[in-house]
């Protein structure tokens, strides 16, 4: 039986124009499959947060496509990409962007309660799975100036777990933590990919953190090398 493909990239060519054309990503194509773990590695400059940016749907100046379950992201409105950002996409950064003043349960609920698919009784729920998901349940009525780096990390990940996303797609997750948080985050991610199926796309500097992945994606000058 085929594996399903949750995100494809077919051709992606990016220039900047400032002022003189620079060709950034040239003929990026991949395919990501449902529950795989993938890792997007190279130098700085090379053009993975570029890449990223356009994978994530923020940026749609390019040539080529991108297809996310498969249904292609071209010539969608803003409206509508902002639409699959919220439900198919969940995001984790090399900083938490967690609001201090709420509860880290409150910090999980925001992407559900934006999205407006489920009750707030409901999307409070699914909240609190995510926590037990990922063992930090006792955080849940702590302000999150009240936790530790590292268990920050942890909620945002709950967060983006909270629409049920296709796709989780991180930059840098564990470039702002210690080794021993490092490591905590990479066991998360090799969970959720492992038993429960969570497709993972994960831009690092960490050569060790990728060479644990299922996929590596390498870049150099814009192009996939590996």
């Amino acid at each position: 039986m085929s594996k399903i493909i949750t995100l494809q990239a077919d051709r992606i060519n990016k220039y900047f124009n400032n002022p003189v054309s620079t060709h950034v990503l040239k003929d990026i194509s991949f395919s990501i499959h449902a529950g795989e773990f993938v890792s997007v590695i190279g130098k700085s400059g090379c053009g993975k947060s570029t890449l990223l940016y356009i994978l994530s749907t923020m940026d749609t100046d390019y040539e080529g496509d991108l297809m996310i379950g498969g249904e292609t992201m071209r010539n969608k409105t803003d409206k509508q990409l902002a639409h699959v950002r919220s439900e198919r996409i969940g995001f984790v950064f090399q900083f938490h962007y967690l609001l201090n003043e709420f509860s880290v349960l409150e910090n999980v609920m925001l992407p559900g309660l934006k999205l407006a698919k489920f009750p707030k009784a409901e999307v409070r729920e699914h909240a609190m799975d995510k926590l037990n998901q990922l063992d930090i349940q006792k955080l849940a009525n702590k302000k999150a100036y009240q936790i530790s780096g590292g268990e920050k990390q942890r909620v945002s990940i709950a967060r983006a777990l909270i629409n049920n996303p296709s796709i989780i797609m991180c930059d840098e997750p564990t470039g702002n933590l210690d080794k021993a948080n490092s490591e905590i985050v990479f066991n998360i991610f090799k969970k959720l990919s492992g038993e429960f199926h969570q497709t993972l796309l994960v831009v690092t500097h960490d050569p060790e953190f990728a060479n644990r992945t299922d996929q590596i994606i390498e870049m150099e000058d814009g192009r996939i090398i590996g």
